[in-house]
């Protein structure tokens, strides 16, 4: 039987990104997921739903021509059913790049993803790489 923690939850979810096996890691968000993107980019604002966080994470490959990168930087810390975990996020373009570090906050309920929250060093500036709204 796998660990459904929400540590372990929030592992097997970045060790897929870390793959680049979209797929698993979409598989651990819940049907109801709200992904809450901060900034004021074409991004920003509360993505709902499996294909509302797809369509984000599409666009986001798109717009940074496949170079978006996510890494966990140091230890994941719990409290109840809140997993916040240190990350370096970084993507380039043809005119563009941003590398900065972020903390992720992910609530996991019964082994599932059912809210994300981000949150970057330097808003502005990853506003600026996503593009205006």
């Amino acid at each position: 039987m796998t660990d459904q923690t929400p540590v372990a939850v929030a592992g097997s979810y970045f060790d897929a990104l870390g793959r680049g096996d979209v797929p698993s890691a979409m598989a651990l968000f819940s049907p109801d997921v709200v992904w809450h993107q901060p900034g004021s980019n074409r991004f920003s604002g509360d993505h709902k739903g499996i294909d509302g966080v797809g369509a984000l994470l599409g666009g986001m490959m798109e717009t940074s021509q496949g170079t978006f990168e996510l890494a966990v930087t140091g230890p994941a810390m719990a409290n109840g059913e809140f997993v916040a975990v240190p990350v370096q996020f970084s993507g380039k373009r043809a005119d563009a790049s941003m590398d900065m570090s972020g903390v992720d906050l992910l609530t996991i309920r019964d082994g599932k993803i059912v809210e994300v929250r981000l949150f970057s060093a330097d808003g502005q500036a990853e506003d600026a790489f996503w593009g205006q709204p």
